[in-house]
């Protein structure tokens, strides 16, 4: 597996986001070992809330939640998946699949971080990878909030609109990835903040991370990844500490998912689930406080 480091320079000058990086390595795979960063604030004897981000993302996704969740206390972890932000980039699209970001992301919460009494909050990816830690480790995990996320097992198909994206991100000669972002905002996107989401990645090749992410989406029954998943849903229909979905009123992807996350976890069951109006995908550009309010209801 060829390994990509993204340069610190590009990172330099980030607005906003000025924590900094924490690195540790993982094992890849085949004797490799590959770095994943991460970025922290707050007590450390606070409970922890874990950030997970999703396509084609970072933790600096989540900056504007960082303040009022430290303010109430928390120990607030955003962690850069594995081929995003100042993580390491395996550079053939082929090297990255499902199993392998659960288990690279397994390995730095709890083999390096040993993480305990979690509160996840899950975005799109950061919820596929998320909600399948969560059910194969459920100990760990004290509550979760879902947001614009799912667990796709391949029964039922995926919406049209998802189809034309995974399409369009498979054949595209380049990927724009701050335009890429700023389609997923209904708020708009600063040239600031585009300038962030390029960053993780100055060359095409950097880019086989968000190339790969679409097409492991499991969408067909027999995909490698759908029998896991189901088996992750069994767990979560018997999940009954709480569990909060904080959906978008503005992403037709996947706002189909949080009605049935609701009817499916009982840990659901009894919360106020907020939709968060005027909020695209990328609810946390959108509407940072908003999402972080939803968060705080859990404390």
């Amino acid at each position: 597996m060829e390994l990509l480091r993204t340069p610190d320079e590009c990172f330099a000058g980030l607005v906003g986001f000025d924590h900094e990086p924490r690195y540790a390595e993982v094992p890849a795979g085949d004797g490799q070992a590959l770095r994943m960063a991460w970025v922290e604030a707050g007590p450390a004897s606070g409970p922890p809330v874990l950030l997970l981000h999703g396509e084609p993302t970072w933790s600096y996704l989540y900056r504007g939640l960082f303040a009022p969740l430290v303010d109430a206390g928390l120990r607030v972890i955003a962690v850069d998946l594995v081929g995003f932000g100042r993580s390491d980039k395996p550079a053939a699209v082929s090297d990255h699949t499902y199993a392998r970001h659960v288990e690279w992301t397994r390995a730095l919460l709890f083999d390096v971080l040993d993480l305990r009494d979690v509160t996840l909050v899950g975005q799109d990816w950061g919820g596929l990878i998320g909600l399948r830690i969560v059910a194969e480790h459920p100990d760990r995990f004290a509550r979760v909030v879902a947001s614009n996320t799912g667990l796709p097992t391949g029964d039922q198909d995926m919406p049209a609109v998802w189809h034309r994206f995974r399409e369009s991100v498979q054949s595209a000669p380049s990927l724009d990835i701050g335009r890429f972002v700023a389609a997923g905002c209904v708020r708009g996107l600063s040239p600031e903040a585009r300038a962030a989401y390029d960053a993780p990645f100055p060359e095409e090749r950097f880019k086989a991370g968000p190339r790969a992410m679409p097409g492991l989406v499991p969408y067909r029954p027999d995909d490698p990844a759908s029998e896991a998943n189901r088996a992750a849903w069994k767990v979560l229909t018997a999940w009954e500490r709480p569990f909060l979905t904080a959906f978008s009123d503005s992403d037709p992807i996947t706002g189909a998912m949080g009605p049935i996350l609701r009817r499916a976890v009982p840990g659901a069951t009894g919360l106020d689930h907020p939709t968060i109006a005027n909020a695209g995908h990328f609810v946390q550009e959108d509407a940072p406080a908003d999402l972080a309010a939803a968060v705080l209801t859990l404390f």
